[in-house]
């Protein structure tokens, strides 16, 4: 019954709202790349160490005295950077877009970590700097509550490009060839389009997306850039495309429902003490976020050419 009452005082919390959006803001960004370069026929699995890549850099850019917002655009350069690497792999090269993946993950994770401990050989605890701010002159806006003006810039930017990639997708050329490169890339060249270039712009944009999405943990949700900072939310990332069948509103309520899950669990922790292990709470928001997947999952339409190399003139 305590945890009962803690979980519906929860839910009428602002707090738990607040924490919510926080927590849902780097899985917005990093399913909106993944889903770019999976609408496009490629399966993107070095978002985790992009994220990685992306945290580090931006972090670092202002660590040594740039803006934030410069900060912001070094991390999305540097997930556009290994979404160019990742794109020549698949995309130019051809070679296994799993295996390309998970070994820019490893690259990308390796080189940062190696990279910090140049840059800061002997400290014992990660440098900080000042991070984002909550906008909350925005509270005097009528239609904007204290939950979206608790938020940071970058989360209320990450809300924003959710119907802004939806309508470059479905009302735009580029979109169209977005999706027919990812669906019949043969008719989509029969068609004059060119399948290698629109495939790596989209895998080069939605890295940049990924970069994006591991800077706001270094530069608005906390103020230092620390090993295993990322764990695992690029996996949750690319879950969450399947669970949103490849549409960012979608995506959207997606990441908000894992996000739920992930800030209750912790309060239902605090509040059933020890009667329960603390790994069950844990467990908890991947265990619900795996049902929510097996029931999506079986309705999705995926992309008809996701995952199968294309080499120009074959049919």
């Amino acid at each position: 019954m305590e945890l009962l009452s803690t979980l519906i005082d929860m839910l009428g919390s602002s707090a738990f709202w607040i924490a919510t959006l926080r927590v849902a803001t780097p899985l917005i960004l990093g399913t909106l790349g993944v889903l770019i370069c999976e609408r496009a026929g490629v399966l993107n699995l070095g978002i985790e160490g992009i994220m990685v890549a992306g945290a580090f850099t931006g972090w670092l850019a202002v660590y040594q005295g740039a803006g934030l917002w410069t900060g912001v655009l070094v991390a999305m350069a540097t997930g556009a950077a290994c979404g160019l690497l990742h794109a020549v792999l698949t995309v130019w090269l051809t070679v296994s877009q799993h295996v390309a993946g998970l070994g820019l993950t490893m690259f990308a994770t390796s080189l940062s970590y190696f990279a910090y401990r140049v840059s800061f050989p002997k400290v014992t605890t990660p440098p900080t700097i000042e991070p984002f701010a909550p906008l909350q002159a925005l509270a005097a806006v009528p239609w904007i509550g204290p939950v979206l003006a608790s938020q940071t810039a970058l989360t209320l930017l990450a809300i924003a490009l959710v119907p802004l990639v939806g309508w470059f997708i479905q009302r735009t050329p580029a979109g169209l060839a977005l999706r027919m490169v990812g669906e019949n890339p043969a008719a989509a060249e029969g068609q004059g389009m060119n399948v290698v270039a629109v495939r790596t712009a989209a895998i080069v944009a939605g890295s940049a997306l990924m970069g994006l999405a591991g800077a706001f943990l270094t530069l608005s949700a906390f103020n230092a850039f620390f090993f295993n900072m990322i764990n695992g939310r690029g996996w949750i990332c690319v879950a969450l495309v399947v669970f949103a069948s490849w549409r960012p509103g979608k995506a959207l309520l997606g990441a908000l429902l894992f996000a739920a899950f992930d800030a209750a669990q912790l309060r239902l922790q605090q509040a059933g003490g020890g009667a329960l292990p603390y790994q069950l709470y844990l467990m908890l928001p991947y265990l619900l976020s795996i049902l929510a997947l097996i029931v999506m999952a079986r309705r999705a339409s995926y992309p008809q050419a996701l995952m199968k190399p294309y080499r120009k003139g074959e049919r």
